[in-house]
């Protein structure tokens, strides 16, 4: 299996799927094209959620605003999977959840010799890597004269939150399509708290389990299917509501 993920929309995967199909019999499954446009923590955060829950496979994953720049190209092994795409840290919080107990993680670099396009390298670079890749098998990556092995690259990590006092600090890492805000703060935060309410940014939120606890249009704080808490509105956005977006803090005040 080889999967992909980008912010190209349409119709640039198609053209990766092409080159890949050319080299290889690997079943494709799409993950994400509708990444938002060059936003490489956006895409990082909601790989780290989503690919966990595949078999092994190769995970193609081009968002690149450097392309065509002096950015190397990158094969990451982590446990029995392969994540494919830009050095830029897009698949690092993936790769370490994807990894084994210990965390480790294998990085390679990609020379295929210079592509077609200095614009497209989802297709001229990454794809062809994916189809090596997977045909040569993950095992096989450091013995192919394609891939060289780093000691450095770069690297992508979240903010951790800080709890004190009856308080969770914070910081919004991304808002979803239905308009959640999901934070950066465990859930585990609002144990004790169903049912009542905790202050948002200085203002009170009820905290309950569903959506459908609350009345239509009114906000309330949960636990979202990734274990960290978001803020939420009952069949409207989040982020309208409690008038906050990617990037702003978030406090939580518990007591």
């Amino acid at each position: 299996m080889i999967t992909l993920a980008s912010d190209f929309g349409t119709p640039y995967p198609a053209a990766m799927k092409g080159v890949i199909l050319q080299e290889s019999d690997a079943r494709l499954v799409d993950v994400a094209h509708d990444f938002p446009r060059q936003d490489v923590r956006t895409a990082a955060f909601w790989l780290r959620e989503v690919l966990p829950y595949f078999p092994p496979a190769v995970h193609l994953v081009v968002v690149d605003p450097g392309v065509g720049t002096d950015r190397a190209a990158v094969v990451v092994r982590a446990g029995d999977h392969a994540l494919v795409g830009p050095d830029n840290g897009v698949l690092l919080p993936a790769a370490r959840r994807l990894a084994s107990e210990d965390g480790d993680i294998e990085v390679f670099e990609i020379d295929l010799g210079d592509p077609a396009s200095s614009t497209f390298h989802g297709r001229d670079v990454f794809a062809p890597a994916a189809a090596l890749v997977h045909e040569a098998g993950i095992e096989s990556v450091e013995t192919r004269e394609e891939f060289s092995s780093v000691a450095e690259w770069v690297d992508l990590t979240f903010p951790e939150p800080t709890e004190e006092d009856g308080r969770a600090v914070g910081e919004i890492l991304v808002v979803d399509g239905f308009g959640n805000a999901i934070t950066n703060v465990p859930g585990r935060v609002l144990d004790g708290h169903y049912g009542g309410t905790v202050g948002v940014n200085g203002e009170s939120a009820p905290v309950e389990p569903t959506y459908a606890a609350v009345e239509t249009g009114q906000r309330l704080v949960t636990v979202g299917s990734h274990g960290s808490v978001e803020l939420a509105v009952n069949r409207g956005r989040g982020e309208d509501a409690f008038g906050i977006g990617v990037g702003d803090a978030v406090s939580l005040d518990l007591d």
